[in-house]
């Protein structure tokens, strides 16, 4: 769809355009789920679900020429929307999309010549990253936490969160819980934050990230990706996150 106009060369630009599309289509499938639902009508011609390097997401028909200026997404997508419970429909395309994904990708690697190292770099790039579909079900697999990421001031039990944390005399479970005094507990918590992925975006824990969780689900969320700030966190009795927001709306 947009390839024309944006075409990267190096191992470095096919990750950041590889990147930039998952994101949209994380978007689609997960904090625009109702907005996505509502442009697949299964009495719509076959559509595709598209991702852009701008993290942006589009339902459209699939290009008319042939060969395509990129690979194509799995087309008619919408046709299967009311003839499966929802949630295996989001599964199903969220499939879909990571394999459209790795194949835009290698297109571009095929199309520049990547050499063996290249193609493996590439790939590993984008293996460090949760799938579609584990973002999409939760199924993410929680990972160690990368020592290297650590900051310089971490090993410092005192040290403050910064918005991550609520003040010591707010017992809401909307944001990340206050660390125990004790070393022993401060570091177990260290470790449970660093494994903790977005629902939205799939990112993992960063200290200086306001994050809440949804009463629901109890996926937690970055407070950009679902538009939550610390400020407005506070007033919120019981959080819904925007896929159980929509499906209530919907019953």
């Amino acid at each position: 769809m947009d390839g024309a106009s944006y075409t990267p060369r190096t191992v470095e630009d096919i990750f950041k355009d590889f990147r930039g599309r998952r994101n949209g289509m994380i978007k689609a499938l997960t904090t625009d789920v109702q907005k996505f639902f509502e442009q697949c009508d299964p009495e719509k011609e076959n559509l595709c679900l598209y991702g852009f390097p701008d993290e942006a997401w589009e339902v459209n028909l699939p290009a008319e020429e042939v060969p395509p200026e990129l690979p194509e997404p799995a087309l008619g997508i919408n046709f299967a929307r009311d003839g499966m419970q929802e949630k295996d429909w989001l599964s199903l395309v969220a499939v879909h999309s990571d394999a459209w994904l790795l194949a835009v990708a290698f297109y571009f690697g095929a199309r520049f010549g990547f050499d063996k190292n290249e193609r493996k770099k590439l790939f590993q790039m984008i293996n460090d990253l949760p799938t579609i579909f584990e973002v999409v079900t939760g199924a993410v697999k929680k990972q160690p936490k990368d020592k290297s990421s650590a900051t310089p001031n971490s090993s410092n039990k005192n040290k403050s969160s910064g918005k991550m944390q609520p003040k010591p005399e707010m017992k809401s479970s909307k944001m990340a819980p206050v660390k125990d005094d004790e070393e022993s507990a401060d570091e177990e918590e260290e470790d449970e934050q660093g494994m903790t992925l977005c629902g939205a975006c799939g990112e993992n824990y960063a200290n200086d990230e306001f994050w809440i969780c949804c009463d629901i689900c109890e996926k937690w969320f970055h407070g950009k990706c679902v538009k939550i700030t610390p400020a407005r966190a506070e007033h919120i009795k019981q959080y819904k996150c925007p896929a159980c927001s929509n499906k209530r709306a919907r019953v």
